[in-house]
């Protein structure tokens, strides 16, 4: 595996050219093409971000990526309406065009985090208080909450992300309350299922991310991603408690471990003048994608299928053009 990796290391996906669709959006990690009224192309590029930066790249992760969230989005049919229409590429999802609401949800059962934006972070610096809430006084990092909390965050297109309670998001008018209640409900059907597939796994799913959206009914709808290692947290369940006996950090399979790793390596959080991505060494990439990839494997039960052309750029806007000629 790890020989394939570092082959793949110069060929990763960081851009798409493709001037086919009606329009497009560059995300931190995702290229999303509206393709017609009802369509678009999202292609999961190898870029990734932390810190509210794209670093960028680790190879194979958007082929991991768009492949968990498949697999994701599939146990929710019957469960809560999705976006998702086919994976015509190992990088490429086909999806309902719909209007994203300008919020995201989180929904966190632990309190742990790196990040300014993280409810450790919260617990330590602005006495306990996140997105309205009041978190209990005499925790530990890594410790599980009573029950699972929501924290709601802005998700703009530059600059950084802004925790919000619900008051603050009606009075700005920026999801109707009906709409938002029922944004954090969809969420928490799929966290309870996902922690409860994840530790079938012997994993935690520690906390994650939801996006939604309005499609052209006026349905609410999941979209973007859900439960990948990008948008979640999760800890190998087995040695967790141990760990958290001794004081130590958790084992974890995601993108925690790339911001770790760059603190590590010097990176103030604090520091507005550094750009993490200078930390962002080849080692740390191959070690991601290992990461990716076993999560991959674990999450789903099947062997990750390393592509014959790790070029994928070219195959990928191939595709699109495929679909927007048929």
């Amino acid at each position: 595996m790890q020989d394939k990796i570092q082959l793949a290391l110069s060929s990763t996906v960081s851009e798409i050219n493709f001037t086919g669709a009606v329009s497009h959006h560059k995300g931190k990690v995702r290229d999303s093409f509206v393709l017609d009224d009802q369509r678009r192309a999202i292609v999961v590029t190898d870029r990734i971000s932390a810190f509210d930066f794209v670093l960028g790249t680790v190879p194979f992760k958007g082929q991991v990526l768009n492949q968990i969230a498949a697999w994701w989005f599939k146990k929710l049919d019957n469960i809560v309406p999705h976006h998702l229409i086919s994976v015509p590429d190992p990088n490429i999802s086909l999806v309902k065009n719909v209007k994203p609401l300008p919020v995201e949800i989180i929904v966190r059962a632990y309190l742990t985090g790196t990040t300014t934006t993280s409810s450790w972070y919260a617990y330590q610096n602005l006495d306990r208080k996140i997105c309205g809430l009041e978190m209990p006084a005499g925790m530990k990092k890594n410790q599980a909450f009573a029950t699972p909390i929501i924290t709601p965050t802005t998700k703009p297109d530059v600059g950084h992300d802004e925790a919000l309670s619900r008051e603050e998001i009606f009075s700005r008018g920026l999801v109707e309350k009906s709409i938002y209640e029922q944004a954090e409900s969809y969420a928490l059907k799929m966290f309870t299922l996902g922690q409860k597939l994840a530790a079938e796994r012997n994993l935690i799913l520690v906390d994650t991310k939801y996006e939604m959206g309005i499609d052209e009914e006026g349905n609410l709808i999941v979209i973007d991603e859900v439960h990948t290692p990008d948008s979640s947290r999760y800890w190998i369940a087995d040695s967790y408690e141990d760990r958290f006996n001794q004081g130590q950090e958790p084992e974890g399979l995601d993108k925690e471990f790339v911001r770790k790793a760059i603190v590590n390596s010097g990176y103030n959080v604090d520091d507005s003048e550094q750009n993490p991505g200078d930390f962002l060494t080849d080692e740390i990439r191959v070690s991601a994608s290992q990461k990716y990839i076993e999560l991959y494997e674990r999450m789903t039960g099947e062997k990750f299928v390393f592509p014959d052309n790790v070029k994928a750029k070219g195959r990928i806007e191939q595709v699109l053009s495929e679909i927007v000629n048929s």
